[in-house]
């Protein structure tokens, strides 16, 4: 049996990012389709296990615009809607969306925000296109610029430190 990994999404009237949250990834495949069907595979962990996720976009997007970036932590996705506007929300079927979809709230701008906001910042990411890609994997894509991209082991400082004090 597969299993889900967190995906984190945020928007532009323009565009999505996705965030598929899964460290040391494997054989990671991602295919995105024009009538916004989203799919990615990998397997991750030291018993290997198994990924994947299916999500069907609440609208068309532009493939050949789209952009793909697999990382250390995450595999990164710009996704290019085939029409500008707002979407009410990531996924076609309302309700309420699966528990390991979440809003990117480091990279979320308000409708009414959105002039000033810029684009988030990427890192200096690589990104390939995901025209020609399909479910074949990465492509050419050149893995060794990719490393660094996370946070590394010290992001959250030290955490022995108490709050107690004279203790």
């Amino acid at each position: 049996m597969s299993r889900h990994p967190e995906v984190k999404w945020a928007q532009r009237v323009d565009k999505v990012y996705v965030t598929v949250q899964l460290p040391d990834s494997k054989n990671a495949k991602v295919d995105l389709t024009p009538d916004g069907t989203f799919t990615f595979s990998a397997s991750a962990g030291s018993a290997d296990n198994q990924y994947e996720l299916k999500l069907e976009l609440f609208d068309k997007v532009n493939v050949e615009e789209s952009k793909i970036n697999v990382g250390v932590r995450s595999i990164f996705c710009v996704v290019q809607k085939a029409e500008e506007g707002w979407w009410k929300r990531l996924l076609r079927a309302e309700g309420k969306p699966p528990h390991y979809v979440k809003v990117d709230w480091d990279k979320w701008v308000d409708e009414d925000e959105e002039e000033g906001a810029g684009e988030p910042d990427l890192g200096g990411m690589d990104f390939s296109k995901f025209g020609g890609m399909g479910m074949g994997g990465m492509g050419g894509m050149d893995f060794s610029k990719f490393g660094g991209m996370g946070m590394g082991d010290d992001a959250m400082g030290d955490m022995d430190e108490s709050d107690d004090e004279g203790n």
